[in-house]
C-alpha cells in the first residue's frame, strides 16, 4: 500500500522512479507499450540543469551519445538583430546536449532493472479511481493496483486524459529529419526564426538534428520533397551559415499545440510531464520542465511524513512549488512563437532591436540563458 504507482516507463516516468527510490521511496512503474516496443526515433535536446538530474539518479555517464551544445546562435531572416551565447562565459560546460529518445530510454531502462524498481510492460491502465485514502489503477488485463499516490507520465496518451485547462492550436507542424552540412557543427546549435515559424540546426553526433517549423498546410509537401529538392528548400529558408546542405533522412512530421492540462491536487494523482503540460518545441523547454517535474515531486515526497504522502496538503505544496516554472515556460514558449512568427513590418524591427539589446547586455543575457538552462524558480 506504501508503493506509489507511476504511470508510464518512458523518460519521465523512468526519472520519477529512480529519483523516488533514491530519495528513499518505493515505486512501481506501469507501461503499456511492450518491454521489445520499436522504439521513438525523436531527438531530444536536453539542458545543463536536466543533465544535473540524470547526474543525481547515476544514469549521465552512460549517455554516450549525448553531444554538448556550447554555443547558440540566434537569429531571424530578413532582418538585422543577432544574439549568441556560450557555454564559455555561463561557467558550465555545455548550454545543453542532443541525444535520441531511444539512447535515452535504453539507458533509464537498464536503470530500472539494476536498480531492482518494478516494471510491468504491456500493461496499458483502463482507469485511475481517485480516492480520500488511496487511489485506484485498473489495468486492462484485469489486474490492479491501490496506491498512496499515481503520478501520471503517460505524455497524456491515456483514456483518462482530462480536458485541458488551456489550449492552443498553433497551425503549425515540424518537420524533422536529421542533416549533414558542409560545415562541421561544432558544438553550436542555430535557432532561425522566420514568418513561417522557427528552424533549429541542433548539433548531434558529426550532423545536425533538424527542426523546421512550417504552417501545417505546407508541411506535409515540404516533408515529402525529395531529397535533392528537399535540401535547396532548406538552404534557401535556412540560408548559408553551415555552408551547403548536403544530405537528410527521411522526414517526420508532428503538429504544435500548447496545452495545459494543470494538476489534480487531493485526488491521491498526480500529472508531469507532457501529461501535464505539452508546448512548443521553441527554445526547447518542454522535456526539461517534465524532468524538473519529476525530480521536485521525488523531494517532496521524501520530505513528507509517511502518513501524509499524496494526501492533499502534499500535492497542493507540489502545484504550488511548480506553478512558477511550469506558468513562465509556457508564456516564455507562447511569447516567442507569437512574436516571431509573422511578417510585420513593426515587430520585424522590435525583434531586431531586441536582439541586439540581448546580445549587448551580458546581464540580461545571463539571466535568459539561465532560465533555459534551469528553468524559472518562484
Amino acid at each position: 500500500m506504501n508503493e506509489l504507482i507511476v504511470v508510464g516507463a518512458g523518460p519521465v516516468g523512468a526519472v520519477s522512479a529512480l529519483a523516488l527510490q533514491q530519495h528513499g521511496v518505493a515505486a512501481r512503474v506501469l507501461e503499456a507499450r511492450a518491454e521489445d516496443a520499436r522504439a521513438d526515433t525523436r531527438t531530444l535536446a536536453l539542458a545543463h540543469g536536466s543533465r544535473l538530474i540524470l547526474e543525481r539518479i547515476g544514469v549521465w555517464t552512460r549517455l554516450e551519445e549525448a553531444t554538448p551544445i556550447t554555443r547558440i546562435h540566434i537569429s531571424q531572416r530578413g532582418a538585422l538583430g543577432v544574439t549568441r551565447l556560450s557555454a564559455e562565459a555561463l561557467g558550465v560546460p555545455a548550454l545543453g546536449y542532443v541525444l535520441s529518445y531511444a539512447h535515452l530510454t535504453e539507458v533509464l531502462k537498464q536503470a530500472l532493472g539494476e536498480a531492482r524498481i518494478a516494471v510491468e510492460y504491456g500493461v496499458p491502465v483502463e482507469r485511475i479511481e481517485p480516492g480520500t485514502g488511496a487511489a485506484r489503477v485498473q489495468a486492462a488485463d484485469g489486474r490492479s493496483w491501490s496506491a498512496p499516490l499515481v503520478a501520471v507520465a503517460d505524455g497524456g496518451r491515456g483514456a483518462q486524459t482530462p480536458a485541458p485547462r488551456f489550449a492552443h492550436d498553433y497551425a503549425q507542424t515540424a518537420v524533422v529529419c536529421e542533416v549533414r552540412t558542409e560545415l562541421a557543427h561544432a558544438g553550436r546549435a542555430f535557432e532561425r526564426f522566420t514568418p513561417e515559424g522557427p528552424a533549429a540546426l541542433l548539433p548531434k553526433g558529426d550532423g545536425y538534428a533538424l527542426v523546421w517549423t512550417a504552417a501545417s498546410a505546407d508541411a506535409a509537401r515540404i516533408a515529402a520533397l525529395p531529397d535533392a529538392d528537399f535540401l535547396a528548400a532548406l538552404q534557401r529558408h535556412f540560408g548559408g551559415r553551415q555552408g551547403l546542405f548536403l544530405s537528410a533522412t527521411p522526414r517526420k512530421t508532428f503538429p504544435l499545440r500548447c496545452i495545459y492540462a494543470g494538476r489534480e491536487a487531493g485526488a491521491r494523482v498526480v500529472r508531469i510531464g507532457n501529461a501535464a503540460q505539452t508546448l512548443h518545441p521553441v527554445a526547447g523547454q518542454g522535456f526539461n520542465i517534465g524532468l524538473r517535474d519529476a525530480w521536485e515531486l521525488a523531494r517532496l515526497c521524501a520530505d513528507t511524513r509517511a502518513d501524509a504522502l499524496g494526501g492533499e496538503a502534499m500535492l497542493r505544496a507540489y502545484a504550488r512549488g511548480r506553478r512558477f516554472d511550469v506558468v513562465a515556460g509556457l508564456g516564455f514558449t507562447d511569447f516567442l512563437v507569437r512574436m516571431f512568427s509573422n511578417d510585420v513590418a513593426a515587430l520585424r524591427h522590435a525583434r531586431g532591436l531586441g536582439l541586439l539589446a540581448l546580445e549587448a547586455l551580458a546581464p540580461l543575457k545571463a539571466f535568459v540563458a539561465r532560465r533555459m538552462m534551469f528553468g524559472a524558480r518562484g
